[in-house]
């Protein structure tokens, strides 16, 4: 096995055992709603956005809007654009892979990238193995659980729960595993902010900006908390 993938499965096994707990949540949800296999595993892989993918799930099931769709996608997603603004340069250098990276780049993919790979690794093959195998437990988890809604009928409420807690737990480790917070502390205050003059349902995109426009601001003062670590 290439020592790069081995790395690479090591530090992602936390999101192996999320993903197929919570793949497995949506493929639940999705049988209940009448969607088979094959639906699941695409949407899966077209859309493989874990809170999107449950917040879709009723819109096209009722046969909703494309503009619908379209608005939820952004006022759910539109972190991604923000995660890959410190990536350009990174992306920049690896040729056409960085174009799955790109496509698959979701919140916990983030967090591997951001951490450091062993001092003998690859960056580059480290971080691409990162994006692909993530992609493929999301989907073997929403396989599995749709395939477990076809044989054995249970109570799903609550269930969607399970992509906030995976959050909450990657959220835990990045604060406990960085010396410098300062970035978590101006997310966590904005979003607070956004939350309040915005409300939940749409606050996201605003609070982004925000945390973008604050951090630039300071970003003297954060580099030099981390050059302190």
């Amino acid at each position: 096995m290439d020592k790069n993938l081995k790395y690479t499965f090591v530090r992602t096994l936390p999101i192996l055992v999320g993903f197929i707990f919570i793949g497995a949540a949506f493929g639940l949800l999705a049988n209940e709603m009448g969607f088979g296999l094959a639906q699941t595993v695409f949407m899966s892989a077209v859309i493989y956005a874990g809170s999107l993918q449950f917040a879709l799930l009723p819109i096209i099931g009722g046969a909703g809007s494309f503009a619908t769709i379209i608005l939820i996608s952004l006022s759910v997603s539109s972190r991604q654009m923000f995660y890959g603004l410190s990536f350009i340069e990174r992306f920049r250098k690896m040729g056409r892979r960085a174009l799955f990276i790109i496509y698959t780049l979701c919140d916990e993919t983030y967090s591997v990238l951001c951490s450091d790979p062993p001092a003998d690794a690859d960056r580059d093959k480290f971080d691409f193995y990162a994006a692909v195998l993530n992609y493929i437990y999301w989907i073997a988890g929403g396989a599995i659980g749709n395939l477990f809604g076809q044989l054995i009928t249970i109570d799903t409420t609550g269930v969607d729960f399970a992509m906030t807690a995976l959050f909450i737990v990657i959220c835990t480790e990045q604060w406990m595993s960085k010396a410098n917070r300062l970035p978590a502390v101006v997310g966590g205050v904005c979003a607070c902010l956004c939350l309040a003059v915005f409300g939940r349902s749409s606050f996201i995109l605003p609070a982004m900006i925000l945390s973008m426009a604050v951090l630039l601001t300071i970003k003297n003062k954060v580099k030099e908390a981390g050059t302190d670590e």
